[in-house]
């Protein structure tokens, strides 16, 4: 196959009409130009220049493929410029994983100050309900980077970039001190859908702890429960990621409190927009909107 060393000495010594002259453009010797020019012509199987007594001219092979070439030396330079520019965080595409509770409160604020920054990366959003979803797009390639709690099985790269707490919204609260499981488990509560990861490890909590959750009614997105919960329809376990600062319901701790990690994954750590990505998240950590946190236990 002709190689992109061969293309450039036949344009270069087409434009300039000397091999002394193209030679000195590209910086090699006539020796090592004339031996590219041959193993082009080798390829081919015929000539592509005519050496004349003062230069060169084009053979007719070499007026054929000349416009093929000067095309291939112009991809071949998008194709260094294209990866710079993703090297530089200036194009390319970046494919997000994210659990449905985290879209709103932790990832859109992140994703503001991104596209503010990085206009030309075409950003591609997956909201998935359980944090095993999450990791298994990662793992086939679907998804470049993965944002939410830990799941069950995962070989890639996991950096923590901090924890959420597991609350209880309400319409409304009798003061404000924290509720336990028992409290909750007492009354129907708004649980989740199969579906929803959440759902499945609430339950394994409140095993652990002896209790069982009953269900009033189901919901896949924690965010849709929480304001069930805020209509009345029973109390509901959610991350404070799915809380807005204009919840309507009320929101109180668990004694003992519960946290869950929240991650990032990839199998890429070392591409350049994973790795900004991953910088600004990290940097942005996992924030609780003031009207909830004022409403919270603090915990040590």
């Amino acid at each position: 196959m002709a190689t992109l060393r061969a293309l450039e000495c036949l344009v270069a010594v087409l434009d300039f009409g000397s091999v002394t002259e193209a030679a000195a453009r590209l910086h090699m010797s006539q020796p090592a130009l004339s031996h590219q020019l041959a193993a082009l012509e080798r390829e081919i199987g015929t000539p592509v220049v005519q050496r004349l007594p003062r230069g060169v001219r084009a053979t007719a092979a070499g007026r054929a493929i000349v416009a093929d070439a000067r095309v291939a030396l112009a991809a071949a330079e998008r194709v260094v410029t294209v990866g710079r520019a993703v090297a530089a965080g200036a194009q390319g595409q970046l494919r997000i994983a994210c659990a449905e509770s985290m879209t709103a409160g932790l990832l859109a604020p992140v994703l503001r100050g991104w596209r503010r920054r990085h206009p030309d990366v075409h950003v591609a959003l997956h909201e998935m309900a359980s944090a095993d979803a999450i990791s298994e797009l990662v793992s086939t390639g679907v998804a470049d980077v993965g944002i939410g709690p830990r799941p069950s099985h995962w070989d890639g790269r996991t950096e923590v970039i901090g924890r959420e707490e597991i609350v209880a919204a309400l319409a409304v609260a009798d003061g404000d001190a924290p509720l336990t499981l028992a409290d909750i488990a007492a009354e129907p509560v708004v649980h989740y859908h199969p579906d929803n990861g959440l759902g499945a490890w609430l339950d394994d909590l409140a095993a652990t702890n002896g209790f069982t959750l009953t269900a009033a009614t189901r919901t896949r997105q924690a965010s849709t429960a929480a304001q069930l919960a805020a209509a009345g329809l029973g109390t509901a376990l959610v991350p404070t990621t799915a809380l807005t600062a204009t919840f309507p319901g009320a929101v109180r701790s668990l004694h003992p409190p519960v946290f869950r990690d929240v991650v990032c994954l990839t199998t890429a750590p070392n591409d350049p927009l994973v790795q900004q990505f991953q910088s600004e998240v990290r940097r942005r950590g996992v924030p609780v909107p003031a009207a909830i946190a004022t409403q919270l236990t603090p915990h040590r």
